[in-house]
């Protein structure tokens, strides 16, 4: 299977939506408290898509898998009870989910590929993201992937287990 990793359109959308409906869903039955306020919701993933930050994991027209990919400005992460391995620019990601159809076939190991690449295309050695303590998918390929625990950040009261993991180029 080819498989591209490119910006999202709103032709894109419905798509995008069914497969976070999808994750909602399954973090629900896995007895998760993540994503169940509400987010993300049609206008995030909308205006993903507005900012030019939304990216889908493709093969042919069909959507495997959604992100949202950021250059810094992540707020909640000058406030982490922690420490990050690196001070300089980051990339960091929000609302991975793999379509049902497409599960258990390394296709959230191969979007955080892409993302690597997309770092090191932007000359940024480090990778920053967070999960819930829960989130025992993310959990394992953030261990597989080699990111590193650095402490823990706070969303509306919540607090996020986060990582960071180092390109070196």
């Amino acid at each position: 299977m080819k498989y591209q990793f490119r910006p999202a359109s709103n032709k894109d959308l419905t798509s995008i939506w069914q497969i976070i409906q999808d994750a909602i869903q399954s973090r629900k039955e896995d007895g998760s408290n993540q994503w169940q306020d509400g987010y993300p919701n049609l206008a995030i993933l909308q205006n993903d898509i507005d900012q030019n930050v939304g990216y889908v994991l493709a093969s042919n027209t069909t959507i495997i898998g959604y992100c949202a990919l950021f250059i810094n400005g992540e707020p909640e992460y000058d406030n982490l009870e922690g420490k990050w391995l690196t001070h300089s620019d980051y990339v960091v990601f929000h609302r991975l989910a793999i379509s049902k159809q497409h599960l258990r076939q390394g296709n959230a190991k191969r979007i955080l590929k892409y993302i690597e690449n997309f770092a090191i295309s932007k000359s940024i050695k480090s990778i920053k993201a967070d999960t819930n303590h829960d989130n025992t998918a993310m959990l394992k390929l953030f261990k597989m992937l080699d990111y590193q625990f650095c402490g823990i950040v706070h969303y509306n009261g919540f607090p996020r287990n986060a990582y960071e993991k180092v390109n070196y180029f």
